[in-house]
């Protein structure tokens, strides 16, 4: 898949459950998360779960999620706790995330 291909999702961010989803076949996907306050007083989300059913495997669902979460987090001025190790992992790999990951560079 070329950068001209990458899969488009629809994120739904289900406020009562503190999930963000993706449904797709009548599959879910999603990220738990919660709010937390940094130690200077920041607002953050800490990203807790990813889950991409099995039927939904090989669709690029998981780095979709993972890049809107980030990027969600960044609009909104909250820090990333990454709890999650996939998270955590693209965070790793991605390095314009890392300035704003309390388990990167930002302040905790």
């Amino acid at each position: 898949m070329t950068d001209n291909q990458k899969p488009s999702y629809e994120v739904i961010d289900n406020k009562e459950a503190k999930k963000f989803e993706i449904h797709v076949d009548g599959y879910v996907a999603f990220e738990d998360y919660d709010f937390f306050t940094t130690s200077a007083g920041e607002p953050g989300i800490a990203y807790l779960h990813t889950e991409v059913p099995k039927e939904l495997g090989g669709r690029g669902i998981a780095g979709f999620l993972a890049k809107y979460l980030l990027d969600y987090a960044a609009e909104n001025k909250l820090r990333v706790k990454p709890i999650c190790p996939f998270i955590k992992a693209y965070i790793n790999k991605h390095p314009q995330y890392q300035d704003n990951s309390v388990f990167h560079n930002a302040t905790p």
